[in-house]
Formats: C-alpha cells, structure tokens, sequence
C-alpha cells in the first residue's frame, strides 16, 4: 500500500539557524587564522540579544562582536522594526579557554594519533531517488526556501518577505519505495504588515504559487517536476499573520535543526550538532565522513540506499566500529556485514584521516549553517576575513568535501562492480 513521507526546512532567518549561522562563522574565522583552533561555541538569540558561549583554543583574537553583527545583517535582519538587527542587538560573550581534560583526550605526539573529541555515533545516508543522493521531500523543502530567500535579497516581486520562513513537502511513495506525487506543501513566510489581513492571505498565497513554486519547477529535473501535480494540497501561511517573528519571535539556539541539516528524517541521527564545533568534533566530521561514504556506495551502483553508522570513544583514535545497512537494496551475494568490513578497509576513519581527507580545517562551514549540509554543491570560493588589528587573510576555500564522488572508482574494484 502506498505511503506518506514528509520531511521539513526552516530559512537562514529562522531563529535557530541565525544561531547555527553566527557559531560557524566564528568557526570559519578561527581557523582562517589558526588552522588548528579548537572551538565549541554555542549562540543563543532573543529580542535584540545575541549570547555567545563556549571553549576555545587559539592562537588568534577575533572580535566576536563584529562577527556576530554581520552574520546578522547579511541574513536580512537590519531594520529595528524586526525587534532583532544587527546593528543594535546587544552581543555578550562568555567564550572561555577549552578544558584541558578535554583537549588532553584529543590532542597527541603526532596528529595521526589525535583521538575523538567526544563518544557518540555518527550516521550518513544517501539513497538514489534524487540527482544529489538526498531524500526528496528534505531537498525539495530546501530548494523552496532557498529560492524564498533569493526572491527576498535579490528580487522585487515579492516586495513585503521578511527573513524568518519554514516548508514542509509531503510525498506519496509506492510499496517499492518510488516517489509518486507531492501530497502537500507548506510555506510560511513572516512578512511586513497588512491593513487587510483577509487580501493578505490571498496576496501571499498568489505570489507563493504564481512566483516562488515556477521558480522551483525551474530547478528540478524533470521526472521530479512531473511530480507536482494540480491536486497538490497547499498550506500558505496556515495560521494567517506572520510578522512577528525571528529572534523577537521564537529564541533561537544553535544546533536545534540537526534534523533538517541532515536527512528530514530518512535514515537516522546520532543526536549530535554540527555547527560551532571545530572538525576535531567527531559529531561533526565524521557525520560528515560517513555522508561521504554512504554516496559514493549508491553512486557506485553497490545498493540504492544505505545508512551507515559510525561510533567513538573520547580520546581513542580508533573508531569502535561500522555498520551498514543496505535496507535490501543491495542486488549482489554481499551482506551489510560484508560492505562494512570492505568499508572499514577502504576509508580510513581515524579523526585526523578524516580531516585530512575531507580538508576540514578550512575556514568552510558558514556555508554549511543553512539549507542542509549535505546534498550541496562541491565547488571552491574565494573567501576573505580580517583580525581586529586589519589584517586580512583571502583564501581559496573547498566547499562540502564530503559530497565529491571521489571514492566511486576505489569501492566498484573492492567489490568487483
């Protein structure tokens, strides 16, 4: 019997991911200037406030503040109206020096030896049912609010969007698992106010599916756009008025979207956020590294689907161990058991591998903060960032690492494809 599957997305300006946003540009900016900073920092922000919090070891000085700011003005927070704007939000920041129990787990003689900076289990996911290996209904949710925020930064056709927006796609499947049609979609956008709240409706609701949704279809191939059909259920601003929102809205804390940062749902989740922790954070990198994995396995035509499990122990350099799980998608005499172990064989998932591998200790995770992290685009920037005392440091910056099909060639020869 057919099926329903949902998954969701929330904007740049959602509250929770201006926290993501401004931890991870701190991030970057530490290590643009020192690569080997170690950093856990986590943001809180509410009406006009911004609280940083955590531990850092650096040989660099930033000035938080700024940081903090321009993370803010560039997601579009910069009128008072909003009751949250980067130039006259109040910044307190309680970053301390990391605990030295914790970095002595981590850091050794050699860097090959740096064991995990934490316990915990790590989960990726890919499965073939779209061009970037992602679950649909989360890719599409995100292409959604990803081109709501073009049409705000970059466009007048929707003169009256404010920052703040969530979606939500609901997709039908068949009993094997083919995406059939989208069921519903659901948008809600904060918006400057009406005088009319009934004609405000009507208008968001138009320019919603007149403007945004061909914008979308745009960007879709095409057996994903026959799948909006006219019987799609839209839910526009289900609750009406949305101005109030952002961080005068709803306080926002980093890393409360793990889910829409990974895979909507689909597969599982280790529980542990990604943003504001530096790659010596194995909930960080080696989600990162098993995402790595489970693409280049479907993309390798080894199965259509798989999760794969990775787990540590803080301090220990070793992981405790793989697990793959195929969900019987695999159409070779292999057992999951039997990919794990080749797996384990094929990447080298010691921490210090995996940031070498992936070129973690770049300053690459702003980018990272909103719209998902995986499923992106490889590609390479041009970034710059400047020191209180003015000096600036421009650099050439890899983008998600993790998504490269590099590893295609290496598993179809261990597994004779």
């Amino acid at each position: 019997m057919a099926y329903l599957f949902t998954s969701e997305s929330v904007s740049e300006g959602h509250p929770d991911k201006v926290a993501d946003q401004i931890s991870d540009a701190l991030i970057d900016n530490f290590l643009a200037f020192d690569p080997e900073s170690k950093v856990a920092c986590e943001t809180l922000v509410t009406t006009g406030q911004v609280v940083l919090a955590g531990e850092v070891k650096s040989n660099t000085y930033l000035d938080v503040q700024k940081i903090a700011r321009d993370t803010i003005n560039k997601i579009g927070y910069t009128k008072g109206e909003y009751m949250f704007d980067g130039n006259s939000c109040g910044v307190l920041s309680a970053i301390h020096e990391q605990s030295e129990d914790i970095n002595r787990g981590v850091d050794r003689a050699t860097k090959e030896e740096q064991g995990a900076g934490d316990q915990g289990m790590m989960f990726g996911y890919a499965t073939n049912e779209t061009y970037n290996y992602m679950p649909l209904a989360l890719h599409l949710s995100h292409l959604i609010l990803k081109e709501l925020a073009t049409l705000r930064h970059e466009s007048n056709e929707i003169p009256y969007l404010r920052p703040d927006s969530k979606s939500q796609v609901t997709i039908e499947y068949s009993d094997d698992n083919v995406p059939q049609r989208i069921e519903a979609i659901v948008i809600s956008t904060q918006h400057d106010n009406f005088d009319d709240e009934e004609k405000m409706l009507k208008k968001i609701k138009e320019d919603i599916i007149g403007i945004l949704i061909p914008r979308v279809l745009a960007k879709v191939p095409d057996d994903i756009r026959a799948l909006f059909t006219d019987k799609i259920k839209y839910h526009i601003n289900p609750t009406g008025k949305f101005v109030i929102g952002g961080p005068h809205g709803d306080t926002g804390l980093t890393g409360r979207k793990i889910i829409v940062d990974t895979y909507g749902g689909k597969g599982a989740h280790g529980g542990g956020a990604f943003s504001g922790k530096d790659p010596s954070k194995v909930d960080r990198s080696a989600a990162y590294a098993t995402r790595h994995i489970a693409k280049n396995l479907v993309a390798a035509g080894l199965c259509d689907e798989v999760l794969v499990q990775v787990s540590y122990a803080i301090g220990v350099v070793e992981p405790m161990g793989i697990f793959i799980d195929t969900y019987g998608t695999c159409p070779f005499n292999i057992t999951d058991g039997e990919i794990a172990q080749k797996v384990s064989q094929i990447f080298d998932m010691r921490p210090a591998a995996i940031e070498k591998r992936l070129k973690l200790r770049q300053p690459m995770y702003s980018e990272t903060a909103s719209y998902g992290h995986m499923g992106r685009e490889n590609k390479t920037v041009q970034k710059t960032f400047e020191q209180p005392n003015g000096e600036k440091r421009t650099m050439d910056v890899e983008l998600f690492t993790w998504e490269k099909l590099d590893y295609v060639d290496k598993i179809k020869e261990a597994f004779d494809l």
